[in-house]
């Protein structure tokens, strides 16, 4: 994988952050054209008010990714506990996928735990996601089957945690 950082996302780049992640979910087969969801997608400067937004960048500071962060006191946690800090909207651009910026992601979202002195990292997925389990597998999350939900009729979601110890 070429250089890549991960940092907050910076305010002129929220319409190009919340572009991606529609992109990328349609791209990926995970949002229909109608859907309402695209909306909250989009919509990333509402995300960076509410909770934490954050993006993959390249060199010339080209937006590679995004993740959304809910700390726990965020509207944006839908499974978390107390102590727990949630992940939600993973999104990686088609340019650059196959180069390790999801995982890249992932692992910053353990660190912003850390940071915080959270617990445990939680997110909930779509059941078609299996690329993204796979990489939420191998970093050491397990299935939390008893906390999967559905948020509208026809959506199932999966759900994960890592315990931080």
């Amino acid at each position: 994988m070429s250089e890549v950082t991960i940092r907050r996302a910076r305010e002129p780049e929220l319409a190009e952050v919340g572009t991606l992640t529609v992109e990328a979910y349609r791209a990926s087969g995970y949002l229909e054209a109608d859907s309402p969801y695209a909306l909250k997608l989009a919509d990333a400067a509402l995300r960076a008010r509410e909770a934490e937004v954050w993006v993959a960048v390249d060199e010339p500071d080209t937006v590679l990714g995004t993740v959304t962060m809910a700390p726990p006191t965020s509207p944006w946690a839908q499974v978390a506990g107390p102590w727990d800090l949630e992940f939600r909207m993973l999104a990686v651009g088609a340019a650059a996928r196959g180069r390790g910026v999801g995982e890249a992601l992932t692992r910053a979202v353990l660190e912003r735990a850390a940071e915080l002195g959270l617990t445990g990292v939680v997110l909930s997925s779509s059941t078609e996601m299996t690329t993204a389990h796979r990489i939420y597998e191998r970093l050491g999350f397990r299935r939390t089957p008893d906390k999967d939900w559905s948020p509208s009729s026809g959506t199932e979601l999966v759900t994960y945690r890592l315990d931080l110890g």
